[in-house]
């Protein structure tokens, strides 16, 4: 048996890491600039206990100096160097990382550090932009400074002393390839600092020009001003003494500029930032303009280790549609912005709308840092995430000023409606968070509608409707108004499933009023509507023959007060307004649709002078009866929400109901008639109204 080290092709290996683990080329400087900042806090913890050693770390700064004719970006740092030997063993290795080697060495001392790197291929992202690349640096331990080179395609590097020697620290010199040229002007290199390095923690500097204002003579104004004074002094005025005229002029000014001055407030403690700061922050983060609605700023500790400070927004996006996935959540490692595209991991569907920032040092990224792998570490982030942006809404609702609550919901309370549907274990903190309208107030939670309940009702009633205006005239309300019962009404599509998978509330089931066997609670009427059922018992037999399959049964209705009929479904099954919301599905299916619908009941109301006159008919019914009967079912259909099948028919039962009311019938003979209808005249016993 036989043991072999694996080998590796250096070139091939080199290509994977620079075109395969990177999908963008601006990385680059990200990855420079936080191992430059390594090495200012190497040297900084370096200082601490060998300070004569280091030398002076007072103004330890990363500077960027960008050369757009020699095609050049130089990042330079006066951190800790390198010697030979290191300059072999970081860059010469590939996957080596000297920041990782220094971490075990801290933790060995039981020291703690705010290191960045840990892969040890960073430093090769730079071959995304560059042919060649020269690295120079010094290292306090040994006098030299070193240079290392090495050429892109190539599998070989070399050493040797620099020409231009260092104090301290490194300079790395990018030799720009055609197509990243843009990388060697100011402009560009500032805007990748403040997006991805405007909250490490040294000074980063770039030579950059900005236009100095200056005040110098106006020579042509001040020359006519001087003129018109002359001539008004031959004119036998008193001379007057002008002065020089001055103008505003622009130098542009070349000098080191700092671009990172933002600092990050989630490191700080909560208690120390003002609301002003809170605002600031996220005005500027998030490039909105309106105060944020509300915000939350902690701090997690124990196995995992993160701070964040999450937002509600002040207004809804103008692009919001259908909660498209935005860029909300800011994910940093310490303090170096990783990406915006962890929505998905970091929060649910429905929290969306919420921004702000997490910064953890224990991501489980890939190299690249471009992908958030599943792990418990970002289970348990999500989880406190979650929880600590729904603690956030509920503080908001129960604040004393109920006005940036109700503008909240009316710009997300779908969101919240849909995390009912998707997100069970925390589907009771949500519910405390939904509005609705009611039949007695605009707005109302749920907590406020079961305070105010009375004794004798057990359950929460709802009506999904297409409005509140649709609701309140709707027959199924007849019945509330009269005992003077509160309905809830949904007038959203999303509205009917979350309250469907919602179920109670409270310990109290939520009813759909517009489903069969309601229950009142008057046990007392239980008798006497037992009476009224076996009265009625041959009507309601006969309209059941008469109507055939369109209703599963005809039954007496104890909530009806006015209107002579309507439908109701049964309890497994859609309502009306959900079978018009489905129906109307681009992508439905017919089959499902035909297995989900309800079946319908008919529910007559007793008092009604119709079914009054219909009870009289049925035991000897005719053709008019059994028109009628149709009538009422079709008229039911569309005040109980559903949509009459056979528009065509119902029209002509209207039309000769009416025609009959008129006291007229159609004079239309034979094939060439006129088709014009005579009036005939009747009497008043003959009104078919009468």
């Amino acid at each position: 048996e036989e043991t072999f080290e694996y080998q590796a092709e250096v070139t091939r290996l080199m290509d994977l890491i620079v075109n395969s683990l990177y999908s963008s080329k601006e990385i680059f400087l990200r990855e420079l600039v936080s191992n430059a900042s390594d090495a200012l806090d190497k040297v900084r913890f370096e200082s601490l206990t060998s300070s004569d050693e280091v030398g002076d770390t007072s103004n330890i700064e990363i500077k960027i100096k960008c050369d757009a004719e020699a095609k050049t970006l130089v990042i330079e740092d006066n951190g800790i160097g390198m010697t030979k030997e290191e300059l072999v063993d970081s860059l010469g290795t590939i996957a080596r990382s000297g920041t990782a080697k220094f971490m075990e060495a801290l933790k060995e001392r039981n020291e703690d550090s705010n290191l960045i790197g840990q892969f040890g291929v960073g430093f090769y992202s730079s071959f995304l932009v560059a042919d060649k690349v020269t690295v120079a640096s010094k290292s306090y331990k040994e006098d030299g400074t070193w240079q290392w080179e090495s050429a892109m395609g190539t599998s070989s590097y070399t050493i040797r002393e620099a020409e231009d020697p260092l104090e301290r620290g490194t300079r790395i010199t990018l030799y720009l390839k055609e197509e990243a040229e843009e990388f060697a002007t100011p402009s560009r290199i500032t805007g990748l600092v403040k997006t991805y390095s405007e909250f490490i923690s040294f000074p980063i500097k770039v030579w950059s020009s900005e236009s100095v204002p200056k005040q110098v003579i106006d020579e042509e104004a001040t020359k006519k001003a001087k003129e018109e004074a002359a001539a008004k002094a031959e004119e036998g005025a008193e001379p007057e003494e002008v002065a020089d005229i001055m103008k505003t002029e622009y130098d542009e000014v070349w000098d080191w500029q700092t671009q990172n001055d933002s600092a990050p407030i989630w490191v700080r403690s909560a208690k120390d930032v003002t609301t002003e700061e809170y605002a600031t922050f996220y005005k500027s983060a998030f490039k909105e303009f309106m105060d944020p609605a509300a915000q939350t700023h902690f701090s997690v500790e124990g196995d995992i280790e993160f701070k964040s400070i999450l937002f509600v927004p002040g207004m809804a996006p103008f692009e919001q549609q259908d909660m498209m996935r935005p860029k909300n959540i800011k994910l940093y490692v310490k303090r170096v912005f990783i990406s915006d595209e962890f929505d998905d991991d970091l929060m649910p569907r429905y929290l969306s709308f919420v921004k702000g920032v997490v910064d953890c040092a224990d991501l489980p990224l890939n190299v690249s840092r471009e992908i958030l792998q599943e792990s418990r570490t970002v289970r348990i982030m999500r989880k406190r995430l979650v929880r600590k942006s729904l603690d956030m809404l509920d503080d908001l609702a129960r604040a004393e000023d109920k006005e940036p609550y109700k503008q909240f919901f009316e710009n997300f309370g779908r969101n919240l409606k849909l995390g009912i549907i998707e997100d069970e274990p925390n589907r009771k903190a949500l519910s405390k968070l939904l509005r609705f309208n009611t039949s007695k107030r605009d707005v109302t939670s749920l907590e406020e509608y079961v305070a105010d309940m009375p004794e004798s009702q057990t359950t929460i009633y709802y009506l999904a409707a297409g409005s509140k205006d649709a609701a309140l005239n709707a027959p199924f309300m007849e019945g509330f108004k009269k005992r003077d019962l509160e309905v809830i009404f949904l007038t959203e599509p999303i509205d009917e499933v979350a309250i469907t998978n919602l179920g109670k509330f409270a310990d109290k089931d939520l009813v759909d009023i517009t489903k069969e066997d309601v229950d009142f609670g008057d046990d007392a009427e239980k008798e006497e509507e037992e009476a009224r059922e076996k009265e009625y018992e041959g009507l309601t037999t006969w309209m059941k023959e008469t109507l055939g399959e369109k209703v599963e049964k005809v039954v007496l209705s104890k909530r009806l007060g006015d209107s002579p009929c309507m439908l109701v479904t049964s309890k497994f099954g859609w309502s009306a307004n959900m079978e018009r919301i489905m129906t109307a599905q681009a992508m439905g299916d017919s089959k499902s649709l035909e297995y989900m619908k309800g079946r319908k009941i008919m529910e007559i109301n007793p008092d009604s002078p119709i079914i009054q006159s219909l009870k009289d008919k049925c035991s000897a019914p005719d053709d008019q009866s059994a028109q009628i009967c149709t009538l009422l079912f079709d008229t039911a259909l569309l005040t109980s929400g559903f949509v009459v099948e056979e528009p065509s028919e119902f029209a002509s039962r209207i039309f000769t109901l009416m025609n009959t009311a008129a006291g007229t019938e159609s004079k239309v003979s034979g094939e060439g008639a006129d088709g014009v209808v005579e009036p005939e005249v009747m009497g008043k016993d003959d009104d078919a109204w009468a």
